[in-house]
């Protein structure tokens, strides 16, 4: 099968969060499968040039039909880690992709616009005929719109699936959009089974447009999927999503498990496996060594990610004093988008800064975080929402027993050792309901009390989270299932 990716990101070469994950792993998957996978890309000019092989220009003059007129882009080749790449680079006037980062621009709806148009025109232009084009989030989710509405008779037979990693940002934006993208008609679009947004009547939603025009939708986990549904976690797609259930669905994300392996993993100073777990104990004391953490019997309790709303940053700080008021140490690895939050962690770090127990590390250190996943025994991941979550998944690779808030994808991949009803073999971590005090406590003291007073059985619990295979193997088959499907629609 011909399969062609068109994203805004791709790791490592633009990533901001897990969407860059998914679309290179999902893509090196499918590529090691035997199918022909394409991936394209605005050329950033921030991007990490240094990350692409054999980088030249695939096309010379891509002529975009944009806002009345038509704007000239060079298209790039790369090969990324063995993925093959394309980068649309516009010559305009609006410089969408030169301003030195990623997403935060009044613009940004104009700019992914343009370069879902541009992605098509380049496939028209070059005779490119994938059977199937994955989309990802709002900002390629007017490819479908796009697709179905402009290039139907260019593109016939090709089939579109979006897949929505984050609902809270949707690309709502006006009806100037449409003019220039070539759409026009705004008494057409900015209907309710269109692309109007649901909320506010005179703005189209490209999300929205998205989940209407492709052929199938799907989001990161299966629980997101109805949160997505029947929660605020749809951040106002709910009815969309009902009226298009027939078409979607929750595919769990994978890890990239040649990249995140114990057994081979360049950041961590021991190796290991499931048959020779004890040497997680030498990457422990490495930890504690490169920390300055005191030698102690207690266990090291780790959180490691973004500090914002999302992952409950109330929780992760009462985690922090709870794990040392119960003979355990502390570390964390994590900065925060918002200065508020960023100062206040850089304060406690102050603060704690002469606790033998204790490291805040506020920043991000890849080699660092590899060393805390092998060398912590417990990980928290008390988020407010969490569509997939990748920590949770990393922890369990790495023997490392994960505290979850059960909310999205980490309902789907911890299983309570106490309480899950799934078989005792199979429980592989400690899971919460409520985002409050008490509710993180009551998971966290139970993985404490277990590595005190049973370490037996705590080293049981971190060999059946080991046994767990969430690479990209099963979600790579659901995907290739949906492309099927939508071939023969």
């Amino acid at each position: 099968m011909y399969i062609v990716h068109i994203a805004s990101e791709c790791t490592p070469v633009a990533k901001v969060g897990g969407l860059g994950d998914v679309v290179y792993g999902l893509a090196g998957e499918l590529a090691r499968r035997g199918h022909t996978v394409e991936i394209i890309l605005p050329r950033y000019d921030c991007m990490r040039h240094d990350r692409i092989a054999n980088f030249h220009v695939a096309y010379q003059d891509l002529w975009v039909p944009w806002n009345g007129g038509a704007i000239r882009c060079t298209v790039w080749y790369g090969d990324v880690d063995g993925r093959q790449c394309f980068f649309i680079d516009p010559h305009s006037d609006e410089h969408f992709f030169d301003r030195g980062s990623y997403y935060g621009y009044w613009d940004d709806p104009m700019r992914m616009a343009f370069f879902s148009k541009a992605a098509l025109e380049f496939l028209v232009k070059t005779g490119k005929r994938p059977e199937v084009l994955h989309c990802h989030d709002w900002q390629t989710a007017l490819v479908p719109v796009l697709l179905y509405e402009l290039y139907q008779e260019a593109l016939p037979h090709q089939r579109a699936c979006l897949t929505i990693h984050n609902f809270k940002h949707q690309g709502t934006t006006d009806i100037h959009l449409l003019h220039a993208a070539g759409l026009g008609r705004p008494e057409y679009f900015l209907r309710a089974d269109k692309l109007r947004d649901d909320h506010s009547h005179h703005a189209i939603n490209l999300m929205k447009g998205g989940i209407v025009y492709a052929n199938f939708v799907t989001t990161v986990s299966p629980h997101h999927a109805w949160e997505a549904r029947h929660t605020e976690m749809g951040f106002g797609m709910g009815h969309a999503l009902y009226v298009q259930q027939d078409k979607f669905k929750g595919i769990l994300n994978g890890l990239d498990y040649d990249y995140w392996n114990p057994r081979t993993d360049s950041h961590i100073p021991h190796h290991y496996d499931r048959d020779s777990l004890k040497t997680k104990d030498k990457n422990r004391k490495a930890l504690r060594q490169r920390l300055w953490l005191r030698e102690a019997k207690k266990p090291i309790v780790a959180y490691v990610g973004r500090l914002d709303s999302q992952k409950g940053v109330h929780l992760i700080r009462h985690g922090l004093f709870y794990a040392l008021a119960n003979e355990a140490q502390f570390v964390l690895l994590g900065s925060s988008p918002e200065m508020g939050i960023n100062d206040y962690f850089w304060h406690l770090k102050q603060e704690l800064n002469d606790n033998p127990d204790c490291h805040l590390e506020i920043g991000f250190d890849e080699d660092l975080a590899h060393l805390i996943y092998a060398g912590a025994d417990i990980a928290i991941v008390p988020s407010n929402f969490e569509p997939c979550g990748l920590t949770q998944l990393i922890s369990l690779r790495y023997g490392t027993v994960p505290v979850v808030r059960a909310v999205g994808g980490l309902q789907d991949t911890v299983f309570d050792r106490d309480h899950s009803p799934k078989e005792v073999e199979k429980r592989n971590g400690f899971v919460f309901e409520h985002s409050d005090h008490a509710g993180l406590e009551s998971a966290l003291s139970r993985a404490l009390r277990l590595w005190h007073g049973d370490p037996a059985a705590f080293r049981e619990l971190q060999l059946q989270g080991m046994a767990w295979d969430y690479s990209w193997n099963r979600p790579t088959e659901e995907y290739l299932q949906i492309y099927a499907f939508i071939r023969h629609q």
